[in-house]
């Protein structure tokens, strides 16, 4: 059974920094396609940022700059560090695991805040 913990989503003001962790389990880690996901009520869901098993990495144009995905192997992590936020930031952050046949595995999803 493949199961996530993610952390590292909270309040934070606007020029701040946060750090997401996705921890996986349940799943040969590095062979998946690991992405975040956000999404704002109302609005569609925004793939953010990717990582292939080689740590080829591509982003969102709305994020080029200030967010940066990272993983390890080892510890069946993913990251994504968040950078100068602004308040169009503010989302459910999910992580995603894809295989190579395009299965996908969904994280709970963790609140981030960028407000004042």
């Amino acid at each position: 059974q493949v199961h996530f913990v993610e952390s590292g989503g909270g309040l934070v003001q606007p020029g701040g920094s946060l750090r997401l962790s996705c921890a996986a389990s349940g799943l040969t880690f590095s062979y998946y396609y690991m992405t975040w996901y956000r999404q704002v009520p109302g609005k569609e869901r925004e793939l953010v940022a990717g990582i292939t098993s080689g740590h080829s990495t591509n982003y969102a144009d709305s994020v080029k700059g200030r967010f940066t995905i990272s993983r390890d192997n080892a510890k069946n992590t993913v990251f994504l560090q968040m950078n100068s936020l602004k308040s169009e930031d503010t989302a459910v952050y999910t992580c995603v695991a894809q295989s190579l046949t395009g299965l996908k595995y969904w994280g709970q999803g963790t609140q981030v805040t960028v407000s004042s």
